[in-house]
């Protein structure tokens, strides 16, 4: 029986895993998109964003709280920053998103900013 209950659970996880598609595309502000005047200026991330989406060929996915957290984390982080952290930062920001998509949102698993 507990062999059994085992092999379900290592199932049931995997499958979930399984289920986890990617999204590459430009990171910008959330707060940002909803307003047409400061979206008319632009929208790109920076790092004093809290709440982030990600544009995949015209469409935009929000990210959830957990993909918030992370995605600000990695901007924190970016590449082209750590190898000159006084370098001023390029404006466009590209992420790699790994998850779930949730209606019009994103439930985050892993986030790479680029």
């Amino acid at each position: 029986m507990r062999r059994l209950l085992t092999c379900c659970a290592f199932v049931t996880v995997f499958t979930g895993l399984a289920l986890a598609e990617n999204w590459t595309g430009k990171l910008v502000d959330a707060t940002c998109i909803a307003d047409p005047q400061k979206a008319s200026t632009g929208c790109d991330a920076t790092g004093a964003t809290t709440a982030f989406a990600i544009v995949v060929t015209g469409k935009t996915f929000k990210l959830d709280d957990a993909g918030n957290t992370k995605a600000a984390e990695a901007m924190k982080n970016r590449a082209d920053r750590s190898t000159n952290p006084n370098a001023p930062p390029s404006t466009t920001v590209t992420a790699k998103v790994t998850g779930t998509k949730d209606g019009e949102n994103l439930k985050v698993e892993t986030i790479e900013v680029q």
